[in-house]
């Protein structure tokens, strides 16, 4: 595919939407809690988000979803964030037993959350960008070869 990132990154990537306040303490969360450094993270808004969203043939616009991107597979919504959750350790481990409830009503909370994030939580101005401290948890140019 001409003009698509090559993702070089033997991590599993997390992209949130960068002026979300509910996303970015989301990321903060999951710096904190991945002890293993298995998860890599950048905003839908960035140029490295992008060329990951026009690559899996995603909207790069008007971002609804968090994203997570595993062994080349994409997950969106509530099945994100549980695949997320999976992966860390208890007591955060057992939020993974949401994936029995049917991904339609699952997905209908996420939804209504998802609407309304910006009247709860706020939102920035611009996205945010990574925190100093943790440049080495996000996704940058070298992890992605444009071909």
């Amino acid at each position: 595919m001409k003009n698509s990132p090559i993702i070089n990154c033997e991590y599993n990537i997390i992209l949130f939407d960068g002026v979300c306040k509910l996303c970015n303490a989301w990321c903060r969360f999951v710096i904190k809690n991945d002890i293993n450094h298995i998860f890599k993270l950048t905003s839908m808004q960035s140029e490295e988000g992008q060329l990951i969203l026009k690559h899996f043939k995603l909207p790069t616009e008007n971002f609804t979803s968090l994203i997570y991107i595993e062994n080349n597979n994409v997950y969106k919504k509530s099945t994100a964030f549980i695949r997320i959750t999976r992966l860390f350790s208890y007591p955060i481990k057992s939020l993974s037993v949401l994936r029995f409830i049917p991904v339609n009503l699952r997905d209908f909370i996420y939804d209504i959350i998802a609407r309304n994030r910006y009247t709860l939580f706020g939102r920035y101005e611009y996205c945010i960008l990574p925190i100093a401290d943790y440049p080495e948890r996000y996704i940058n140019k070298k992890d992605i070869d444009k071909k």
